[in-house]
């Protein structure tokens, strides 16, 4: 059975007297501060089409990001299918299978041919150390994704991509904010795609960007994303429809006034999972990167003795009103219409991780007391034989 919609919850709760905790609850700013945001649109009519408010986040995310351009999307989906297009990859993509649907579709729907390599047993990243065995002469660019917040070895990926003048796309939907050794995780590859979905750390309801440094780039974004226009009578190129409209970016710049805040109350849950999870035998949990500010986006946990054990956990967790998710299962790998195109036995360290890893709630609005109860419930599991 898959489990890969991008939902609230992968699992419906069985019947409880608790209330029902779920996996992910997106963050608002105080409906006060949006209506205001939103109010002069009422005045302007200016609804799409890169107005003031996409323009005032577009800014405000080359600060915060510390990065030298942005270009922003209607969804992070899009955002990385126009990259691969910009920056014209042709033949095989080396990826990993460890990472939502959207990472593979993207490759594939461009034309080209995704090549999976394994993950990082300690931070489910993929690994730099196996990729060189990968490239073949079709080879066109790496694009490895930052996984749960934790950082892939950028340092490694630079050196094997200037090595075999391959370009480097990084899905960096899950961090968001985050900086290795002080430089903000934009910076690396030729581009990095954030996602702005409702269930991530900052969102615009829906919406993304591609985060940059050569300018040239931005002018090939802003036409493929407008149907290739440059002008009232000019069409340069045939281009899609990915543009950010004003409402999004109107609820991206409320919470980015809050991101801060929202991090930091993610960082308390984070530790009070640390300190209760971290002494239940059977359960692993990861650990920070030396050098990585992290955003603490999720808390997966890796049940250790048995493959079924995450499963049964998942019911009980579930029959007591908590819903978890098992992100990433399956593999891409293993997608149906995948068959008979990749063994995932191949991968053997990202199909160990998905039979067992599921990410426990995690969002602002996590009460200690809905932490201590959900370790609670894992607590009092993993002691039933």
């Amino acid at each position: 059975m898959l489990h890969i919609v991008d939902i609230q919850s992968s699992t419906p709760p069985l019947p409880s007297r608790d209330p029902v905790i779920p996996v992910i609850q997106s963050a608002l700013p105080p409906f006060e501060e949006y209506v205001e945001e939103i109010r002069s649109l009422w005045e302007s009519k200016w609804l799409t089409n890169s107005g003031t408010k996409h323009q005032q986040l577009e800014q405000a995310l080359k600060d915060y990001l510390n990065v030298e351009q942005v270009a922003l999307f209607t969804n992070g989906h899009l955002a990385l299918e126009t990259a691969i297009e910009a920056l014209e990859l042709t033949g095989e993509v080396i990826t990993t299978p460890f990472t939502f649907a959207s990472t593979t579709h993207a490759l594939v729907r461009k034309g080209l041919t995704p090549v999976f390599g394994d993950i990082r047993a300690d931070n489910y990243t993929l690994d730099a150390s196996k990729i060189e065995r990968l490239i073949t002469s079709k080879t066109s660019a790496i694009l490895p994704v930052h996984v749960y917040g934790n950082v892939c070895d950028v340092e490694a990926i630079e050196a094997i991509a200037k090595k075999h003048h391959l370009k480097v796309i990084y899905d960096a939907a899950h961090t968001f904010g985050v900086t290795v050794n002080g430089r903000g995780i934009g910076t690396f590859g030729d581009v990095s795609m954030f996602s702005f979905h409702a269930t991530k750390v900052f969102h615009t309801i829906e919406g993304g960007a591609l985060t940059f440094n050569d300018p040239e780039l931005k002018k090939r974004f802003e036409r493929l994303k407008n149907f290739g226009i440059t002008g009232p009578e000019s069409v340069k190129e045939p281009g899609g429809n990915a543009k950010m409209n004003e409402f999004q970016a109107a609820m991206g710049l409320c919470n980015l006034r809050h991101i801060d805040e929202m991090m930091a109350k993610r960082k308390q849950i984070r530790e009070q999972y640390d300190a209760s999870l971290k002494g239940i035998p059977g359960i692993r949990v990861l650990e920070l990167q030396p050098g990585v500010h992290p955003n603490h986006s999720y808390y997966p946990i890796v049940f250790t003795d048995a493959v079924n054990r995450r499963d049964e956990m998942e019911e009980v967790l579930a029959a007591k009103g908590v819903l978890t998710r098992k992100y990433f299962y399956p593999l891409v790998t293993d997608y149906d219409w995948m068959e008979n195109r990749f063994a995932s036995r191949r991968t053997p360290i990202a199909q160990q991780i998905a039979d067992r890893v599921l990410t426990l709630p995690l969002y602002p609005d996590l009460t200690p007391t809905d932490v201590t109860r959900i370790c609670d419930i894992l607590r009092e599991g993993m002691m039933t034989p």
